[in-house]
C-alpha cells in the first residue's frame, strides 16, 4: 500500500509548543512527502504566525474553528486532510528525526489500520516533567498497564501519538465528544469494526506535559472519572486492573489506620513498594531529585485516578441518568460549523 501521511495537530492557546513540534517535523529524515494539518480550536492566543513561518519547510494547512474540544478538532482536520493515513499528535509533543521513517517501516512490514507509539522524557525536560513522565509510563505504576509489550495485540493507542487510516476513520466516524477518554473510546470502536491495532515502540515522541502538581492531579482524576463511562459503553473491555489505583488508595488508608493501632505489616508493604519505585527511578534517571519526585507523581496518579474512578462508579450505579447528563463537564459540545 502506498502510504501518504497527514499529521493532525489540534492546538489551543499553545503557539510556543506548536513551534517546537513543527520544528521537529521539519527535521524528519523520512524521504517521501507528507502533510501537516494544524487545527486552531478556538484559541485566544493564535498560532497563525508560528505556522506561517514553516510554510517553506513543510506542506502545512492551517485551519480555524470554534472551540469544541480536541476530539472534534481532530475529526475536523482528518476530514480535510489529503492523506490516506492520519497521525494524530498533541501540540506539546516533540518528534525525534527518525519518527515517521519508523512508522512507515513498521506499517510496510505489517500493516494495521491503527497504531500507537510510546512517549519518552527529553533531556531538556524539567525534573517535574521527568517525574510525571515516569509515573505515566513506568511498569511499576499504572503506566505499565497499557504500555506493556506483552499487550501489543490489544494495545490501546493514545491520541498524543496515534495513527489511524482514512478507511478506519470513515468507518468509525472518528473521535467522540467525551474528554478525556476519547482515544480509548475510538480504539474500542475500531476493534468492534474488526480493525487491528498495534504498538510501534520505535515511533516514540517526547511528550512535555506542561503541567504542575495540581493540574496533574486534575488530569489523572478525569482519567479515572471517564473510565466507568467507557466500561458502560464498552462492557467487554472492562478489566480488574482499572480498580488497582482505587484499591491502592483504600489499602493505604487501611495501612495508616493499622499503623496507628500498632500493626505495621501493611504499611511495611507500601514502604517496600515506594522503595522499589525510588530505586527504579534513580537507576533510570541517575538523579536523586527526580527519584524523589517520582514518588510524589506516582502517589498523585494513584490518588487522583483511584478517587475519580470510585466516585463516578458509585454515582453511575446510583443514578439512572445518561453519562452526558450526569457528568456534563466531561463532554464537549460538537462543532456545528458547516464544512467549507
Amino acid at each position: 500500500m502506498d502510504l501518504f501521511f497527514s499529521f493532525i495537530v489540534p492546538v489551543y492557546n499553545r503557539p510556543i509548543e506548536i513551534k517546537e513540534l513543527l520544528q521537529s517535523l521539519s527535521l524528519q529524515t523520512y524521504g517521501k512527502p507528507f502533510e501537516v494539518v494544524v487545527v486552531e480550536d478556538g484559541s485566544e492566543d493564535s498560532s497563525q504566525e508560528v505556522v506561517a513561518a514553516f510554510k517553506d519547510n513543510l506542506s502545512i494547512t492551517y485551519l480555524t474553528k470554534k472551540n469544541s474540544g480536541p476530539g472534534d478538532s481532530r475529526n475536523y482536520g482528518m476530514k480535510r486532510a489529503k492523506g490516506n493515513y492520519f497521525i494524530v499528535l498533541d501540540s506539546d509533543c516533540i518528534l525525534p528525526p527518525h519518527y515517521l521513517g519508523a512508522v512507515a517501516e513498521s506499517l510496510n512490514k505489517k500493516y494495521v489500520p491503527c497504531f500507537g507509539g510510546p512517549d519518552a522524557a527529553h533531556e531538556s525536560f524539567t525534573v517535574v516533567q521527568k517525574a510525571i513522565n515516569y509515573a505515566m509510563t513506568s511498569l511499576l505504576t499504572t503506566g505499565g498497564i497499557r504500555g506493556a509489550k506483552a499487550a501489543v495485540g490489544k494495545f490501546q493507542p493514545r491520541s498524543f501519538n496515534m495513527g489511524i487510516s482514512k478507511i478506519a476513520f470513515e468507518k468509525t466516524k472518528g473521535y467522540g465528544n467525551i474528554h478525556p477518554g476519547e482515544d480509548p473510546d475510538l480504539t474500542f470502536r475500531i476493534w468492534k469494526e474488526g480493525f487491528e491495532t498495534k504498538l510501534i515502540p520505535e515511533a516514540f515522541v517526547y511528550h512535555k506535559r506542561r503541567i504542575d502538581w495540581n493540574k496533574f492531579y486534575k488530569q489523572v482524576s478525569k482519567f479515572g472519572k471517564v473510565r466507568p463511562i467507557l466500561n458502560r459503553w464498552h462492557p467487554g473491555t472492562a478489566k480488574i486492573t482499572y480498580w488497582f489505583p482505587t484499591l491502592f488508595c483504600v489499602g493505604f488508608i487501611a495501612a495508616m489506620v493499622l499503623a496507628i493501632l500498632g500493626s505495621y505489616w501493611l504499611i511495611s508493604l507500601f514502604a517496600l513498594y515506594f522503595i522499589a519505585l525510588f530505586v527504579h527511578s534513580l537507576v533510570l534517571h541517575k538523579n536523586i531529585v527526580i527519584a524523589f519526585l517520582s514518588l510524589i507523581a506516582a502517589s498523585i496518579q494513584f490518588m487522583g485516578y483511584g478517587s475519580g474512578f470510585l466516585k463516578n462508579t458509585v454515582l453511575m450505579a446510583l443514578s439512572k441518568k445518561e453519562p452526558q447528563e450526569l457528568f456534563p463537564k466531561l463532554f464537549f459540545k460538537p462543532n456545528l460549523q458547516r464544512d467549507k
